[in-house]
């Protein structure tokens, strides 16, 4: 595979800079802004343009329209609304009370191959792992049509366990070997793999090194709050005892990841560092240069986990329920290891420039139409998603056309009026248009506030407006709050309507959380290169 040059020398000036900047004192954990998003947006299914008294398909009523109306999404704006605070805030509990909360939160890393976007699709290991355990805990639980919803929250690696623990995430996942250290801290479920290896991965720049000890006074970088450190350390202390040089530790900046390191390694920018054998196995087949040392075994006996807090019996009985079906050995647990370790295509696709090329491309007609009828872009790419998986070429059976899934009559409308759906751009703009309409016709009532005026607008978008007000009603007359719709509207929609709206609402709120987590993220990690040149 073809290296980049910028992204090898960003990352070498990082390593630099990082290894002689002074280590930080430990400080409390905080996520309000680069975690978590505030609020989302919204959308439709099928829509055709039909007397507004419909169920179905959704009219524009061609009276009464309201100015173009804004949608503030950031939190420091407006505050985080009361929904999101199971995500937003810390809290500490079992499974009884995620239940409750109705979402568990898993903390992991975005890298490639356990938890990435391949285009707009969140993909991996752990992401398919993760769903798995969702349909299991909702199966488990006869959650009915208003699920448990089981959300990813990417973080630092080294941030894992001290969010965790400090309640700002319920499960950790993201390839965590079981250590003595850390088995002080929290706890771990059945291990998930069989025993690994931790191996020296050499590249071209790397000395000779025909045994452990010429590893003797040599650098090895490695990711901060890996179990690569506790095993070097315990090397050291061997040659400490032979009275020769011990290896020098040095962190490598801790927003990078296994891949990034791995890289660098290949491009000759590090002589050589530590990782788990059957990753640095995958990756060999991807970069050239890599040679995986099984040799040179700094530790084995290692085994992975998922880990949550110490104290919580009834999450580690689903947890080890579900490993037991899931672990590597079992049918569900191999299929996963052959889908990413042993087939390398997903990842020659996922590292496409080209592929990423036109995802951007849609992002920023979404990013266009968002700021003209005042929505956050990233809500559109989710309603996209969920419509079409982004894909102009998507006719339904019902004629819907393209990304965003509109009948011609529809967009032909007064109150939309855009032609030529059949192209990706006016196709984009008369969705996010029809969504404006929704908002400002149906959900401009002073009671709703922003957050919930999104969640029912993207409710009346896939089950009609003249419904989701006869929903509200109902709520009302059932001693539930008709402006907020989840644990309120959301109830009386699963049983007026069953699964679809609620799931349709709720994956769209997912994908937009997935996309904001990943975009805070990916934007840290680049700033922190810019800033570190």
């Amino acid at each position: 595979m073809r290296k980049s040059s910028r992204f090898t020398h960003f990352v070498a000036l990082l390593l630099l800079l990082a290894s002689c900047k002074e280590e930080a004192p430990p400080t409390q954990m905080a996520f309000p802004d680069s975690a978590m998003p505030p609020t989302l947006e919204f959308q439709q299914e099928t829509h055709e343009v039909s007397p507004a008294s419909s169920d179905d398909k959704r009219a524009p009523d061609k009276s009464n329209d309201q100015g173009p109306g804004r949608f503030l999404l950031t939190g420091k704006d407006q505050g985080l609304p009361p929904e999101l605070a199971p995500l937003s805030q810390p809290w500490t509990g079992d499974l009884d009370g995620m239940v409750a909360r109705k979402v568990v939160r898993v903390l992991t890393v975005f890298q490639v191959g356990g938890y990435f976007l391949d285009g707009p699709r969140e993909k991996g290991m752990t992401y398919d792992l993760v769903k798995l355990f969702e349909t299991f805990l909702n199966e488990r639980l006869a959650t009915g049509h208003v699920k448990l919803n089981v959300v990813l929250i990417p973080v630092e690696f080294s941030q894992l366990l001290d969010g965790l623990i400090q309640g700002y995430g319920d499960i950790a996942a993201a390839d965590l070997s079981i250590t003595s250290q850390r088995d002080e801290r929290v706890d771990f479920g059945l291990p998930l793999s069989r025993e690994i290896k931790e191996v020296v991965i050499t590249g071209p720049a790397a000395p000779v090194i025909d045994e452990l000890d010429d590893l003797s006074g040599q650098s090895i970088h490695i990711k901060p709050g890996s179990s690569y450190r506790e095993s070097l350390e315990q090397l050291n202390e061997r040659f400490r005892s032979a009275g020769i040089a011990e290896v020098e530790i040095l962190d490598a900046p801790p927003l990078l990841q296994d891949v990034d390191l791995l890289e660098m390694v290949s491009a000759g920018l590090l002589p050589m560092i530590v990782m788990d054998d059957y990753k640095a196995r995958f990756w060999a087949e991807i970069f050239d240069g890599l040679k995986v040392r099984e040799d040179l075994v700094i530790q084995s006996g290692r085994q992975i986990a998922w880990a949550f807090r110490e104290n919580s019996p009834l999450l580690a009985a689903e947890v080890n329920e579900f490993t037991r079906t899931h672990r590597q050995g079992t049918l569900m647990g191999n299929i996963l290891i052959k889908r990413y370790l042993k087939n390398t295509q997903w990842v020659r696709n996922a590292l496409d420039p080209e592929e990423f090329g036109r995802f951007k491309d849609t992002l920023d007609i979404f990013r266009r139409y968002a700021g003209e009828y005042g929505f956050d872009y990233l809500m559109l790419a989710a309603q996209g998603y969920q419509e079409s998986r982004l894909d102009q070429s998507v006719r339904s059976s019902a004629g819907a056309i393209g990304i965003m899934q509109l009948l011609s009559s529809t967009a032909s409308d007064p109150n939309v009026g855009i032609p030529d759906i059949e192209n990706v751009e006016p196709n984009i703009h008369a969705g996010v248009k029809y969504l404006n309409f929704l908002r400002q016709r149906y959900f401009d009532d002073p009671e709703l506030d922003a957050f919930n005026r999104a969640l029912l607008s993207l409710a009346a978008y896939n089950a009609g407006p003249a419904r989701v007000r006869g929903l509200r009603r109902k709520a009302e007359l059932a001693g539930l709050d008709p402006n907020r719709w989840f644990n309120n509207v959301e109830l009386i929609a699963a049983k007026e309507i069953g699964r679809e709206t609620v799931q349709y609402v709720s994956n769209i709120y997912k994908y937009y959380l997935a996309y904001r987590l990943i975009r805070d993220r990916d934007t840290e990690r680049t700033d922190s290169k810019r800033g570190l040149q």
